[in-house]
């Protein structure tokens, strides 16, 4: 077979939580689109989700565009309830024991199987950077899908190379010069703070920056137009890194669109059915994520915010049925007394949702969120303004981005490291500032900037259009070079 006639198969390897596979799903299926042959991995806890959600047959190939997708799973050795999956200290290594040899036994047993697929390039999303230690072992080329910003890449990119000054024990309250901006010290990434709880988390992703000389590329879901400062200045330190967002609002993976990454099933025609009967712009869409864990304090101060601001609401809620239900591995909220019945004709509380249609639901005026990047993009994408309610690690410096640099958002919540309590006076203040008057009018009309900004970028021949082109060619080149074909 000559190269030409050569095809591209590609490896994407997922750490198993929602908000790491569902921008990776999304790149597998741009890059099938594209002609790509792709295989997506991960755990079988995960995959058994996956399957419910979007009724995934085993080992089926479903066509994309012009290539194709499928799915494999393989097994961690954990029961669901093992004590090892309580922290992500005991599971990871687990999980990079299990997984090192799951796959590279599999890319030896497609390059023996009948058809002979020699796996183009493999790439894996942070969480599991011992996947780029397989792929070099195996000669294959990788990448990184890197889920997080560019400017938070350029931070975590600095810290590991000491390129400029950050927070330390001696100097705790610094601020940090990160490209043309200056970052306070509660504005970075807080698992690069000192006082971090969770300092594994940023040794983690140390050790993918560590890593990124066993990568040629680094793809970032992000897009030119939003953050070109921090590509270019990654860019000088010889790291080729690609923004190729927003993934979710590719049009090219429009023919897939029924396969979400998702772990969750929800009442999709009944929130919809609700939105639908709201008033334009009249609703606020508060949701904090998979992981973010309010206190009950916390919670109750919202409601009683959406109380006294009188304001329509879909709140995305974990709500606990009776005092006495438990839940494995989180302890479930309650809502005030009364709360649901006084908010009956405007209010709906739901356990999950269709973000993206939520987010692009005409009745939809704001988006009270944690901050997390897949979030923050989906709103900018689809032009909804944000009360920004960060919690841990990236989620504080996007928020600052959000707020002050993009100037979509209004600052209402506090990392939880900095352990305030945000009250129902404050809560209302700010619903009612994003929802109506001249500061809501600024941040619309600067979202809608950045939607189409977005748009045009994943548009043929945009900006994150040519990166993706770009990095298929990297992957036919590099791939010729390592199997030596004419």
């Amino acid at each position: 077979m000559g190269y030409s006639e050569a095809p591209i198969n590609i490896l994407l390897v997922s750490y198993p939580a929602q908000g790491h596979i569902n921008p990776m799903l999304r790149l597998g299926k741009c890059l099938a689109s594209k002609g790509s042959s792709v295989i997506f991995i991960t755990t079988e806890k995960a995959g058994r989700e996956l399957r419910t959600v979007n009724n995934i047959i085993d080992k089926s190939v479903i066509p994309v565009g012009n290539g194709s997708l499928a799915f494999e799973f393989f097994e961690d050795g954990l029961s669901d309830d093992d004590p090892i999956r309580a922290s992500l200290t005991t599971y990871l290594p687990h999980l990079e024991l299990v997984g090192k040899k799951f796959l590279s036994q599999m890319i030896k047993n497609h390059a023996a199987d009948e058809s002979n697929t020699l796996i183009s390039c493999i790439i894996n999303n942070p969480f599991l950077p011992w996947v780029s230690d397989v792929a070099a072992e195996l000669e294959i080329p990788s990448a990184l899908l890197w889920i997080q910003s560019g400017a938070v890449f350029a931070a975590y990119y600095n810290y590991f190379h000491k390129l400029v000054r950050f927070p330390s024990n001696a100097e705790p309250y610094i601020d940090v010069q990160l490209s043309s901006l200056v970052l306070k010290y509660n504005e970075i990434p807080d698992f690069l703070h000192c006082f971090s709880k969770y300092p594994f988390l940023g040794s983690l992703l140390l050790e993918q920056i560590k890593n990124l000389s066993k990568v040629f590329c680094v793809l970032v879901d992000t897009y030119e137009e939003l953050e070109h400062d921090f590509i270019n200045y990654i860019s000088k330190y010889s790291v080729l890194i690609r923004p190729i967002g927003p993934l979710f609002q590719n049009p090219k993976t429009k023919t897939a669109s029924n396969i979400c990454g998702d772990l969750v099933k929800s009442d999709d025609d009944c929130i919809i059915e609700w939105l639908n009967s709201r008033p334009q712009s009249s609703v606020v869409y508060i949701s904090f994520g998979t992981i973010v864990h309010l206190p009950q304090e916390q919670v109750n101060e919202i409601a009683y915010g959406l109380l006294d601001s009188q304001v329509s609401f879909l709140w995305i809620l974990k709500v606990k049925p009776s005092l006495n239900a438990k839940h494995v591995g989180f302890k479930p909220h309650c809502l005030p007394d009364g709360f649901l019945e006084e908010t009956s004709g405007k209010g709906k509380v739901a356990k999950w949702c269709p973000q993206e249609q939520v987010l692009a639901h005409p009745s939809v005026a704001c988006f009270m969120t944690h901050c997390g990047w897949n979030s923050s993009m989906e709103a900018l994408t689809l032009g909804v303004p944000m009360l920004t309610f960060p919690a841990w690690g990236d989620q504080v410096t996007n928020a600052k981005f959000l707020v002050d640099v993009f100037e979509v958002g209004v600052r209402l919540g506090y990392s939880q490291a900095e352990n305030r309590l945000v009250c129902r006076d404050e809560v209302k203040k700010c619903l009612l500032e994003a929802m109506a008057g001249p500061k809501a009018e600024m941040l619309k009309q600067n979202t809608i900037k950045w939607k189409k900004a977005a748009e045009a970028a994943v548009a043929v021949g945009g900006s994150s259009d040519r990166h993706i082109d770009a990095f298929m060619e990297d992957i036919k080149t590099r791939f010729k070079r390592c199997n030596k074909l004419s």
